[in-house]
C-alpha cells in the first residue's frame, strides 16, 4: 500500500525481529492514519527536499516493541514515530535530517538526535505537538536517557 509518492506501508512495518520471532506487526486503522500523517506532513516533504530517506524503524506492535526492549510509552506503537537515516554519497548525513526539521517550520512532536546522530527519531501527533528537540545518550548506569538540546528553541 502506497502512503505517499515515495513511501509504502512495508517500509514502516518492516522488522527483521518480527520476522525472525514470528511476531505480527500489522497496524490497526488508527495506527495507519497516524503513519499516513507523519509520512504526508514530514517525511515526504523532507524527501522532496533532501532525497531518499531510509526508515530504519517505524510502526511496532506492542509484542514487537517488548521483544526489542522498547519503551512501554513508545510512539512507534501508535504509528506516530519513525527512526530515520539519510545517506548521501555513501556517507551517513543524519544531521541534515535534524537540521531540516528544525529549520522547516513544520509541526512535529519530538525530534531526537539518537547517540550522536546514529539515527534520528521523529514523531508527530494529531493534536498538541510539543516541538521537543532532544538528545539521547547513555547515563552512568548504561541506560538510555534524554536531555533537551542546548541552544535550540522552536516556537
Amino acid at each position: 500500500m502506497r502512503l505517499s509518492k515515495n513511501f509504502v506501508l512495508s517500509e514502516v512495518t518492516r522488522s527483521n525481529t518480527a520476522k525472525r520471532l514470528g511476531i505480527d506487526n500489522v497496524p490497526k486503522d488508527a495506527h495507519m492514519k497516524n503513519m499516513q500523517r507523519i509520512i504526508t506532513n514530514l517525511i515526504q516533504p523532507m524527501r522532496n527536499d533532501l532525497g531518499p530517506i531510509r526508515i530504519t524503524s517505524g510502526y511496532r506492535s506492542p509484542n514487537l516493541n517488548r521483544a526489542i526492549g522498547g519503551s512501554s510509552k513508545s510512539q512507534h506503537c501508535k504509528g506516530e514515530a519513525l527512526d530515520l537515516q539519510f545517506w548521501k554519497e555513501g556517507k551517513m548525513c543524519n544531521k541534515e535530517i535534524y537540521d531540516w526539521i528544525i529549520e522547516s517550520g513544520l509541526s512535529f512532536d519530538q525530534i531526537i538526535n539518537e547517540f550522536d546522530f546514529s539515527w534520528i527519531h521523529l514523531s508527530l501527533v494529531q493534536k498538541g505537538n510539543r516541538k521537543q528537540v532532544l538528545i539521547a545518550y547513555k547515563d552512568d548506569e548504561g541506560d538510555t536517557a534524554y536531555k533537551y538540546a542546548p541552544d535550540i528553541s522552536i516556537i
